[in-house]
């Protein structure tokens, strides 16, 4: 009999899960205002609320609510 997978909210830890996430932020210019741009920017470790690994994608759910999404640290075959 099979027993279904235990459901984790942490797949990967914080420091890891961060590092393969982005956030698109506004641009700021120089005179400190919106160009209408967006930039990627690194999320902490310590914004990671939880995260969760399905196939081949990354999902974070961040301390603010926010949901980002990213590609999995594939594994590697040792030679």
């Amino acid at each position: 009999m099979d027993k279904p997978t235990p459901q984790h909210p942490m797949d990967l830890p914080a420091e890891q899960a961060a590092k393969l996430v982005k956030r698109l932020v506004p641009e700021i210019g120089k005179d400190g205002k919106p160009t209408g741009e967006t930039v990627e920017k690194e999320v902490g470790a310590d914004e990671v609320f939880a995260n969760r690994v399905r196939g081949d994608e990354i999902t974070v759910v961040t301390t603010d609510g926010q949901k980002l999404v990213g590609k999995a640290p594939t594994k590697s075959a040792k030679a």
